[in-house]
């Protein structure tokens, strides 16, 4: 039996490419395809522009803070190693201090306007934050959705911060990783499966959730170690993107849905381990998948 993300995770509508139950489905996790916010590639295309004449990273990272702190009047003090000095009327919340909030709580303030972004560009709801969040009908939506409003209260267009922090993840990713589709990483867990698929175990992740590619290091998160292979393009941020923003776990941030997952059991585990996503998912679709 094959299995389909659930309908109370999903948004009918989204702002970006692919719809929902595809982004969602582990059809899309054994045959990613780029995903695409809408607008940006047309309203930004100035910055991709900029990245490419960079010859290294470092260069790629300094462009890239210079042009948000430009373009968005952000304060560069508290910017880490940003160059300019011009005196900012206005200090309010922006890209580097909801990244420093999620790396102290996911379940934030700033996590909130994080899963918040989520939903309106890719379509997947959020289904915990404090507490979990059966349907967008539920109180506890509610709750969350009022912290969320209280995030991006008077702030210079936060959604879009972060829709330009998600396109230079995906361009730095591609320079990195030439050739590769998916990065192994691991996740810890205390939570129950979803079901299984060909004897494959599945497991349904909130809209956006942290993972490590040190498995010692999602210990300390759950009584079990998730492993799974994670498509480049569902990776929101990752610790070396930005330099004293994601430290100390090697985290990255990644799009949630279904995901093929093996049980990590230590030293010794090897390849082997890692799921088998031909397997576990089925043969390549012909998009968009339909509805079940």
């Amino acid at each position: 039996m094959e299995l389909y993300p659930p309908q109370q995770a999903l948004l009918p509508l989204n702002h970006c490419n692919l719809p929902a139950q595809l982004i969602a489905s582990l059809a899309y996790q054994a045959h990613p395809v780029a995903l695409q916010i809408d607008g940006i590639d047309v309203l930004y295309a100035d910055l991709i522009e900029r990245l490419d004449r960079e010859a290294d990273a470092a260069g790629r990272l300094r462009c890239f803070r210079d042009y948000m702190t430009l373009r968005f009047r952000l304060p560069a003090d508290d910017l880490p190693d940003s160059e300019l000095d011009e005196p900012q009327l206005r200090p309010r919340a922006h890209y580097s201090r909801l990244l420093r909030g999620w790396l102290f709580d996911a379940d934030s303030r700033e996590g909130a306007v994080w899963k918040g972004w989520v939903e309106s560009r890719f379509g997947l709801l959020t289904r915990f934050h404090k507490e979990p969040i059966p349907s967008p009908d539920s109180d506890a939506y509610d709750r969350f959705m009022a912290e969320r409003v209280r995030g991006v209260h008077n702030t210079n267009a936060l959604d879009i911060q972060l829709d330009l922090l998600y396109t230079f993840c995906q361009h730095e990713l591609q320079l990195r990783y030439p050739g590769r589709s998916h990065l192994t990483l691991y996740r810890g867990s205390r939570g129950q499966l979803f079901g299984e698929q060909q004897g494959q175990p599945v497991k349904l992740f909130n809209n956006l959730s942290s993972f490590t590619l040190d498995p010692e290091e999602a210990l300390r998160f759950g009584d079990q170690v998730l492993q799974t292979q994670v498509p480049l393009t569902k990776i929101v941020c990752f610790d070396s993107l930005l330099p004293g923003q994601l430290q100390g776990e090697r985290e990255y941030m990644v799009l949630g849905g279904l995901y093929a997952v093996t049980l990590w059991r230590g030293v010794g585990a090897g390849t082997d381990s890692v799921p088998d996503l031909e397997q576990a998912a089925a043969p390549a679709p012909k998009y968009p998948l339909p509805i079940p």
